[in-house]
């Protein structure tokens, strides 16, 4: 990689205390993506469905780390909200905000480190297999759903409403709720001032393909939005977020090898509680090391091979890259890439897909 890549200079620890303490509040945050509270969303948000998703953090079991300095937790159910928020927010349709209120409802503790301990670290769709089989089994959502006059089909799947879900690098509401409080929590790069004036400059454009899409007004702003995005990505490219996510994925398979978890727990069980009882359990010996590493490391090292595995784990991956190429407004009334448009904006993109890592992360393990 070249070392004028725009982001090799941007090293996990300059990264981390890059940005100073900032004011964060989730209720704020969610007031910014929709002032005006949707009502018919409360009654869903009693369901344990949802309710569950309290105890999901989402930034993928980082909160539990020192390797991490995340500034406060935000759980999947924010994320489903704020997704949710955002959808009404653009589209005032009550299907479509439903639909992504539930579209996380079956994610694991830990979010994506079950993808990355199922073998899907370059997708991370894993976690979705189960979201219809538990929504179309749920009688009180049916009863709620027939209450409001709409149908299971009509909520089950996201993916099928462009405005809650596209594919990267387009702007969506879960691609775009995601990335605010993740900046707002891993680095302190998103404050809510910057996230209410960038927020203000979106609208929902057609793109490319005649499809509905987020995209920004203003080219400035969307350059500002597309640096914050990718500086994000970045974070979730490099090999400490790479190596943290498989170590914790590898604990978790082994604390079900060994009898100590079971595949259920992930899913009746909140993070903390898994935590404790990992602490409390008489570990196998190898999976206690594992653990106690991933709960005290503060470093990784980056290599060009594997360190000797009596003490280090070792990490090589590739994994989903996320980035983002938004939709612009221009002059004459139409709509392009940011990457068409800004020399600057294409840098941040092409720079980011380009940037590798050491081929190894290790951590030393604990003794």
């Amino acid at each position: 990689m070249s070392q004028n890549n725009f982001y090799a200079d941007y090293s996990w620890d300059k990264m981390l205390s890059l940005n100073p303490q900032s004011e964060y509040s989730i209720q704020k945050y969610h007031q910014i993506l929709s002032p005006d509270w949707p009502d018919f969303l409360q009654k869903y948000l009693e369901l344990p469905l949802l309710k569950r998703l309290e105890g999901v953090g989402l930034l993928c079991g980082t909160d539990w780390t020192k390797l991490y300095k995340n500034r406060f937790y935000y759980s999947r159910l924010d994320h489903s909200v704020g997704v949710a928020l955002i959808i009404w927010h653009f589209t005032q349709d009550k299907a479509q905000t439903i639909a992504g209120l539930l579209h996380d409802v079956s994610t694991p503790v830990f979010s994506h480190v079950s993808d990355f301990r199922k073998g899907d670290a370059l997708t991370q769709t894993a976690t979705e297999s189960d979201n219809a089989r538990l929504l179309r089994s749920n009688e009180a959502l049916l009863s709620l759903l027939k209450k409001d006059s709409l149908s299971i089909d009509q909520v089950e799947d996201y993916h099928k409403y462009p405005v809650a879900d596209n594919e990267i690098p387009q702007l969506s509401a879960d691609r775009l709720e995601y990335m605010y409080p993740s900046g707002m929590a891993l680095d302190g790069s998103w404050t809510l001032e910057t996230i209410k004036r960038t927020y203000e400059d979106i609208r929902v454009f057609k793109n490319e393909n005649g499809e509905a899409e987020l995209g920004f007004c203003t080219l400035k702003i969307a350059e500002e939005y597309c640096r914050h995005f990718c500086l994000i990505g970045h974070i979730l490219q490099l090999n400490e977020n790479k190596l943290t996510l498989n170590l914790l994925g590898q604990i978790m398979n082994r604390a079900i090898k060994s009898g100590c978890l079971t595949e259920e727990d992930f899913m009746t069980k909140n993070e903390r509680q898994i935590i404790e009882k990992l602490e409390q359990s008489e570990l196998d010996p190898e999976v206690n090391r594992l653990f106690w590493t991933f709960r005290t490391m503060t470093k990784i090292e980056h290599t060009d091979q594997a360190l000797p595995e009596n003490d280090y784990y070792s990490c090589s991956l590739k994994v989903k890259q996320r980035y983002i190429n938004p939709l612009v407004h221009t002059k004459d009334g139409n709509t392009q890439r940011l990457s068409t448009l800004s020399s600057y904006g294409k840098m941040l993109i092409d720079d980011f897909l380009a940037y590798e890592d050491s081929p190894y992360g290790c951590v030393k393990l604990v003794k």
